[in-house]
């Protein structure tokens, strides 16, 4: 079915990369906005971590990431953006020549089948930790193929200072070393040889314990929400990600993943690649149904194996063109077209629903009006990360709400004279129980309000998955402390 005008592999390839790469950069541009609040503090942390080091070895935005955009940032929230989507396209071509050393038919098209992910598509233009991940991962993996196991194992140790899955992948790698019976080496050479794998994370402790002094940072630094017992009130059904396989894997191409990994699992295949596909998807629902470690059941994750991913939907997509060789090839070429202009569009509204994506809009709006008519202020509390991108703040000095009302009011209260409020209709309420209201019975003077109705970029005839049930109803509010 992927049968097409014969072209050298590298040259396809590129073509495919320039392409994608427009689609990414024109991502970048429409959405100016994370699809969620992570991207936009992780952009945040990343232009902050040169004033505050302390930053950079955080656990919560991972230190690998927060080096790496700690430079594209100080240009500004666009050129970190389209350090993704450098790293999407790097993704992508290193995904190509994994697919040609395992010797995979139409190598090449593993490109579109990354970028036809929905959650992928939407993160290749956006500030989040899994892209990253997944870069290291393929890289990982291609020296693992390549015979180049200590390499690979030493980039692989690299996955867990990008994102917290790194450690599950760097057990399961020192499995593959331990079990691999065509090494020459003895089982005690392979057990010592693993001890690489914990190269990345000897290296955040020392780093940590260079910048902050604390031996004991990492520990003190976790994040209270990623507890290691259940939570009952986080957790969700064993079968949430299964159920969200048409947001990871597409509503069409899904059902090739399947097809794919059922191959590589009768023939034996592939065994890298399906093994961390599989393994991932079983601790994340592990974790999702016994509430660890926050797992709150978002397809994005996924994103961090979706170069598995790819290569098992061509996988399938390569067992069902074997059995319709018999079908013209006119037809093949047609119904290929159609799935893949369809996986498209769903991929496209996917992204295009968000509604962070949207309040963007509203927010920069609200910039603009208060850079007319607004008044100098001593300090902002703000309810969403593109309000603080926008003003240039410094995240270090982030007045930190909680969840907490009570406590939120009082710190309301006790702000100095000249405190500026940047608050929300929705994120402001549901995260921090505080709403606009409740300020100015407090005694903030509202200096302008604004209610939004918003609808996506993309026309609604064109959704033919992920339809948009009803419009973006938002608020904004700006709000400061006279007295």
């Amino acid at each position: 079915m992927l049968t097409a005008v014969k072209r050298p592999p590298l040259l396809q390839i590129w073509h495919w990369l320039v392409l994608l790469g427009a689609v990414g950069v024109v991502m970048a541009l429409i959405y100016p906005d994370s699809f969620q609040q992570d991207g936009g503090f992780h952009f945040l942390y990343a232009r902050s971590a040169w004033k505050h080091p302390g930053m950079f070895v955080e656990v919560w935005p991972r230190p690998l990431f927060t080096f790496l955009y700690s430079f594209p940032a100080q240009l500004g929230y666009l050129p970190a953006k389209l350090l993704t989507v450098i790293i999407t396209l790097v993704t992508a071509y290193q995904t190509f020549r994994l697919a040609q050393q395992l010797q995979l038919e139409h190598p090449t098209w593993v490109a579109p089948l990354l970028f036809l992910q929905p959650s992928y598509l939407m993160l290749s233009a956006d500030t989040m930790t899994e892209p990253l991940f997944a870069l290291i991962l393929v890289v990982a993996l291609r020296l693992h193929e390549m015979k180049k196991e200590f390499a690979g194992m030493a980039v692989a140790s690299l996955l867990i200072l990008a994102r917290p899955e790194g450690f599950f992948i760097g057990v399961l790698w020192g499995i593959w070393i331990l079990l691999d019976r065509r090494s020459m080496s003895t089982i005690w050479q392979r057990f010592t040889s693993t001890a690489i794998l914990a190269a990345g994370a000897s290296l955040w402790w020392l780093a940590a314990l260079m910048l902050t002094g604390n031996p004991l940072f990492i520990r003190d630094n976790w994040p209270p929400e990623w507890g290691v017992t259940s939570s009952a009130d986080r957790s969700g059904a064993f079968w949430d990600y299964a159920h969200r396989l048409p947001n990871i894997a597409g509503p069409l191409l899904c059902a090739l993943l399947i097809l794919g990994l059922i191959s590589a699992l009768a023939r034996r295949r592939l065994g890298t690649v399906t093994s961390v596909f599989l393994s991932f998807f079983l601790l994340h629902s592990v974790f999702r149904s016994l509430g660890l470690f926050g797992s709150t059941g978002y397809a994005r994750y996924f994103v961090c194996v979706a170069p598995a991913i790819a290569l098992l939907t061509l996988a399938g997509w390569n067992q069902l063109e074997a059995w319709v060789r018999g079908v013209p090839r006119e037809v093949q070429v047609a119904t290929a077209s159609i799935i893949f202009f369809l996986s498209g569009l769903a991929a496209v509204s996917y992204t295009d629903s968000t509604a962070y994506t949207r309040d963007a809009r509203a927010v920069a709006e609200a910039v603009s009006w208060y850079r007319t008519y607004g008044r100098p202020f001593s300090k902002m509390i703000y309810s969403q990360a593109y309000m603080a991108i926008l003003r240039n703040q410094d995240v270090g000095e982030r007045v930190r709400n909680g969840p907490n009302r009570i406590t939120n009011l009082e710190i309301f209260r006790n702000m100095p004279i000249g405190t500026l409020v940047f608050w929300d209709g929705d994120t402001g309420p549901s995260w921090y129980g505080v709403k606009a209201e409740d300020l100015t019975t407090e005694g903030y003077t509202s200096l302008h309000s604004q209610s939004y109705v918003m609808q996506g970029w993309m026309n609604p005839r064109f959704r033919w998955w992920y339809r948009e049930l009803w419009p973006r109803k938002q608020e904004m509010h700006l709000l400061y402390k006279e007295r």
